[in-house]
């Protein structure tokens, strides 16, 4: 039996990766789950919590990129797996020369490529109709794709969910969501949350997310940059590992 070295096969599983996502990309951006809960939503979101703040814009935008990227890259992983699920198309994945882990990095890049290009967008609104400016792009272009790839984690663990319908799914996901939003230090500063408050933020990845671009766009974190980075890297790889886990019960009792 041929064997590869590990750098081949590392390549291959990379190429493999990309082309599952660009699959998802091509077939599914469009759908109106993922549009409605991907870009409308977040955008409603802001519009709600900004109209009548006393704030000035350079310390909305951040916030309005924050949320764009947790629930636009968050948004396709419980809307594609459960579709392709109930469609049975999952499971021919898992009947190729493929590796679960493979399957799910694929789909979690998909959602991590979403995340990014609508929070791109979304900073462009806010340069060109505020003048907001990022005052750190080196930190901002390590920040986004971790911010982006943490949330996208964090969707892919909603799939598992033992039911197939994707309404189940969604529900989930906006169940554990929301708290995550309100205690992430976005519509209430972490100063102001108390040291209950300011404990409980730490299990959000949102947290992380919003402090990391008030800093990057030039404004006070509550966080240094690093701890930021850091702990959307550990809640990155604790969502996949968790999902893979949980597929893998999932496959084992036939779900």
């Amino acid at each position: 039996m041929m064997t590869y070295p590990w750098w081949k096969r590392l390549g291959k599983e990379v190429k493999l990766t990309w082309v599952i996502a660009e699959k998802d990309i091509r077939l599914y951006y469009a759908k109106p789950p993922i549009l409605m809960s991907g870009i409308l939503l977040p955008f409603v979101l802001f519009l709600t919590w900004s109209v009548g703040r006393n704030q000035p814009i350079s310390t909305l935008v951040p916030g309005l990129v924050a949320i764009t990227v947790f629930f636009t890259a968050s948004s396709v992983g419980p809307v594609i797996i459960p579709w392709e699920k109930t469609a049975r198309t999952f499971e021919r994945f898992l009947t190729a020369p493929l590796s679960l882990t493979t399957v799910l990095l694929g789909k979690t890049l998909a959602g991590m490529v979403f995340g990014m290009g609508v929070a791109l967008v979304a900073l462009l609104i806010g340069r060109v109709a505020f003048g907001v400016q990022v005052t750190n792009w080196i930190m901002f272009v390590l920040g986004l794709p971790l911010a982006a790839g943490s949330s996208s984690a964090l969707g892919v663990l909603f799939s598992t969910l033992p039911r197939r319908d994707m309404s189940s799914v969604m529900m989930l996901s906006m169940i554990v969501r929301w708290p995550l939003l309100f205690i992430s230090g976005l519509f209430i500063p972490l100063t102001a949350l108390g040291d209950w408050g300011q404990k409980l933020a730490w299990i959000s990845p949102l947290t992380f997310t919003t402090d990391f671009f008030y800093g990057a766009m030039g404004n006070s974190s509550y966080y240094a940059a690093w701890l930021d980075l850091g702990m959307l890297t550990v809640f990155w790889g604790i969502f996949l590992w968790a999902g893979l886990r949980l597929h893998e019960l999932g496959r084992e009792k036939g779900i």
